[in-house]
């Protein structure tokens, strides 16, 4: 039987907490927001602000921005935030002792029945409950960036975790809207990020081995895989395409792939200059404000539109 939370704690004000909350406001849950000053909270209320009326704008949201936002209260203190709460989720930084230490600090003060989740994009939920009294209460919900215009969660479930607890979760996220997906085991990365840094790796490796330029890999990618991916998956895809085809070029292409087990050292050594890419202004490409905007602004209206048709077939 679906137990819908009474309340729900998000702790952490960044772009995966605002969104986070904005995501479960949108489907008519009330959040408290746990930020570590006023003004951690007030950019956490902007920025879910922000994506509600994106919704709200393209006629994704069943209620007013305003009606929204009267759901969203906040607190500075970590007791007040989580001890009502039925369902308890971390947005912080990807820090496995900050998160640790929130989670343990957050178990002092919460309901018994309360169930506690990351939002980790790859931590181990193992890990992450390392020091938990009672880890069965506890498993990963991976939101994906941007959390209110991208429906996958990705449900990883701890060596503790109890089945119900994953069970519950994934109807909760059902009812809320969003499209979990649940690991039979824990794995780094989860399922997506296993499979874009795979593709990151190839992608480099093709850079490094002067196979094609940048320019090449990311427009072919977008003119080809990119388009069809959103239809089908890698296992539809193979099935489509005849596994005795697919099988006769692993034959040959498997050797020739990359085999590092170690980061770029093209990436490393922009890390290294200060390059960290669009909020630097420089990384594998330059990035001025006015380009910044324009594709985040694409990336959105295309996101938003899938969301549309996904409300069509529905």
């Amino acid at each position: 039987m679906l137990k819908i939370p009474s309340s729900i704690s998000s702790l952490g004000t960044g772009l995966m907490g605002s969104t986070t909350t904005a995501t479960l406001v949108a489907a008519g849950h009330s959040v408290i927001f746990w930020g570590r000053d006023e003004e951690s909270l007030r950019r956490g209320r902007d920025g879910a602000e922000k994506a509600l009326r994106e919704l709200e704008e393209n006629g994704l949201l069943k209620e007013r921005t305003s009606d929204c936002l009267t759901r969203i209260s906040g607190t500075t203190v970590l007791s007040e935030a989580v001890k009502s709460a039925s369902f308890i989720i971390e947005s912080l930084s990807e820090n496995l002792e900050l998160k640790r230490s929130i989670l343990g600090e957050t178990e002092k003060h919460c309901s018994l029945t309360a169930t506690l989740a990351s939002n980790t994009s790859g931590l181990l939920p193992s890990a992450l409950a390392f020091s938990l009294k009672h880890p069965e209460r506890f498993l990963v919900t991976h939101f994906w960036n941007p959390a209110h215009l991208i429906p996958l969660v990705e449900l990883c479930a701890g060596e503790n975790t109890a089945p119900e607890t994953t069970a519950q979760v994934k109807a909760f996220l059902e009812f809320s809207g969003k499209k979990p997906a649940v690991l039979t085991k824990e794995a780094h990365g989860f399922i997506v990020n296993r499979l874009q840094y795979a593709l990151l790796r190839e992608a480099l490796f093709i850079v490094d081995s002067g196979i094609a330029t940048m320019e090449e890999v990311d427009c072919a990618m977008k003119s080809s895989l990119g388009r069809r991916l959103a239809d089908t998956g890698p296992f539809e895809t193979a099935d489509l395409g005849g596994l005795d085809v697919f099988l006769s070029i692993m034959e040959y292409l498997y050797p020739d792939l990359s085999r590092e087990s170690a980061p770029s050292q093209l990436l490393r050594e922009k890390v290294e200059k200060g390059d960290l890419g669009a909020k630097t202004g420089r990384g594998l490409y330059e990035w001025t404000p006015a380009k910044h905007s324009a594709i985040l602004e694409k990336r959105k209206k295309t996101l938003i539109r899938f969301l549309k048709e996904d409300l069509k077939d529905s």
